[in-house]
């Protein structure tokens, strides 16, 4: 039976040869030590140094203030929340029981975290050209959809502007939650828009602001696949 592990490394197009890599950048701090912390801290790096590179050979002609707005946008929590969700990577992680039950593998900031980690794991294991193919094939699309000039404004921007246009209310957002210690919260916040689409999503952060615009993104992706054709 192949392991949500094995499953993992397929999507992200690269095997460990040293399975301890992987799962110590798979491990949080409430299951075990090593865990993920000090992977983080150095993917945080090689992720910013392989987008960089990136945007730099596939924009030639931006100047240095809109390469760095568009790395910005591109390695925020938010962005690597969604690959991470691509990968499935909350069904490999190993939590203590009581992350699991507070709903530890869907938390924005660990899966984020993660994602990270395992950035490192790849650059301590292979080297950065490694490290930089996997993170390339991740972010591929992302970069493609680029339209130099174009605003990158946020998801709660975007949406409001998108009901504006549709001359329908703007979202409700509510708090609807905050968990973990005071110099860690999280906060868990519902986006809703009415009528005629009735749509309602969730979204985490580690700030309100920031779960809002999870929120709004969830929205802006349910709104999307009901306008496709």
């Amino acid at each position: 039976m192949i392991s949500a592990q094995d499953k993992l490394e397929t999507a992200l197009g690269y095997r460990f040869a040293d399975k301890k890599f992987r799962d110590t950048a798979l491990t949080h701090r409430s299951y075990s030590h090593p865990h993920y912390e000090r992977l983080e801290f150095l993917g945080d790096s090689v992720l910013g140094l392989a987008v960089s590179a990136l945007l730099y050979r596939r924009f030639p002609e931006l100047p240095e203030g809109d390469l760095s707005r568009l790395r910005a946008h591109l390695v925020r929590e938010d962005s690597l929340h969604r690959i991470a969700l691509s990968l499935d990577l909350g069904d490999c992680l190993y939590l203590g029981e009581g992350e699991q039950k507070s709903g530890g593998k869907e938390r924005v900031s660990i899966l984020a975290d993660a994602l990270e980690a395992l950035f490192a794991a790849v650059y301590l294991e292979s080297g950065f050209q490694a490290a930089s193919e996997v993170i390339e094939r991740l972010f591929a699309s992302s970069i493609a959809a680029i339209v130099p000039g174009q605003s990158l404004k946020d998801p709660k921007t975007r949406l409001q502007e998108w009901l504006q246009g549709q001359k329908l209310p703007l979202p409700a957002y509510q708090l609807l939650a905050t968990s973990g210690a005071a110099h860690a919260q999280l906060f868990h916040v519902s986006c809703t828009v009415e009528a005629p689409y009735s749509l309602k999503s969730k979204g985490q952060g580690k700030s309100r602001r920031l779960a809002e615009q999870a929120a709004a993104e969830a929205v802006l992706v349910l709104l999307e696949a009901k306008e496709r054709p």
